[in-house]
């Protein structure tokens, strides 16, 4: 059976009523982004949105703005972006800027154990150093705390040379309720959040893209 993809704006929609989420509106057009910025703190994040699109930053798709004299350029990049690589445009996604640690959270349904979590820092930690762990759902706390001491980078999180302490807490309850996704939504064949952007203060999605069967 060939699965449905939902890109950002609908896997968020489906995510928020379980994990935290940033704040976001999905605009559709650059004169609605610039009225709708009023309802935002700067820096703000802004992200095309396309379904054929799943590495934004590899196009220049996402660009922060960080003073309201960025943003007509910033946008004016996006649409440029969008033509250059002739993206169908579903509008221009509108969000919270988040400031910490880069995380990756995975689920995958395997053929035989099942939906298993995968844990891992993002950015180039997950790209070059393939820092990941994993386990069967769902998990508990214990195992997040497992998973967390498996990686490589986790001295990062701990606030290592200066980096901010991220709050581990609230990292491991997020683990445990995604891990409990597939219960919830058992359609879930694969799901990548990617980043979750996690602080000393609390941890949010910030992209997120799911298949289902």
């Amino acid at each position: 059976m060939p699965k449905e993809v939902w890109t950002e704006v609908k896997a968020e929609a489906a995510l928020k009523k379980y994990l935290p989420v940033a704040r976001h509106v999905l605009c559709k057009n650059p004169e609605q982004v610039i009225r709708d910025v009023e309802k935002f703190s700067y820096p703000v994040v802004l992200k095309l949105a396309a379904k054929e699109l799943i590495h934004k930053s590899d196009i220049g798709a996402v660009q922060i703005v960080k003073h309201p004299d960025e943003l007509e350029k910033k946008l004016a990049m996006l649409v440029a972006s969008a033509k250059k690589n002739r993206l169908k445009m579903e509008g221009i996604l509108l969000q919270e800027y988040i400031e910490g640690h880069q995380l990756i959270i995975g689920i995958k349904k395997d053929p035989t154990f099942g939906h298993c979590i995968m844990l891992g820092l993002g950015g180039i930690f997950v790209e070059i150093m393939k820092d990941v762990a994993f386990r069967v759902c769902p998990i508990t706390e214990a195992d997040a705390q497992e998973m967390l001491n498996e990686l490589k980078g986790k001295k990062i999180l701990e606030g290592y040379r200066g980096e901010v302490k991220a709050n581990i807490a609230a990292l491991k309850e997020i683990l445990v309720k995604v891990s409990r996704l597939p219960k919830k939504m058992p359609r879930i064949e694969e799901l990548d959040i990617n980043p979750l952007i996690l602080n000393s203060k609390l941890g949010k999605v910030v992209d997120a893209r799911m298949a289902l069967s």
